[in-house]
């Protein structure tokens, strides 16, 4: 598979809050394997914790999938997914989640994320390079 050239920008989601995120880079899979435990993994990942493929996806997730497929193949920037810490200690993927997912089904092995400067410590474990 070909590298995937990624350009992110500040996620709108974090506006006027920019003070209380970080950006870090972190290990797909790893991210992956957490999320699992998610109540809103369904949506995108298989029992077995694989990717839903293109055609698995709800009509509204593949037309989300479709969008950042188009903006990564005409070379555009992407907002940052933002991450952070569920009720049940589990990682959970905020706004930008089909960003997030899409690029993990892409191939990406990592991807530059915001997290709540309050969870570093909860991300450690995530953080890739």
């Amino acid at each position: 598979m070909a590298t995937l050239d990624l350009r992110f920008t500040d996620s709108t989601a974090i506006k006027g809050r920019e003070d209380r995120y970080t950006m870090a880079r972190v290990s797909v899979s790893a991210i992956l394997k957490n999320w699992r435990l998610s109540l809103f993994s369904f949506e995108w990942l298989n029992p077995d914790g694989s990717i839903r493929t293109i055609d698995e996806l709800s009509v509204h997730e593949r037309d989300k999938r479709v969008k950042i497929e188009k903006t990564l193949a005409a070379g555009g920037r992407l907002e940052r997914p933002v991450l952070g810490i569920g009720l049940l200690d589990n990682v959970e993927i905020g706004a930008g989640r089909d960003i997030f997912l899409t690029l993990a089904a892409k191939g990406a092995q990592d991807i530059e994320v915001h997290i709540p400067v309050s969870n570093l410590k909860d991300f450690k474990q995530f953080v890739s390079g």
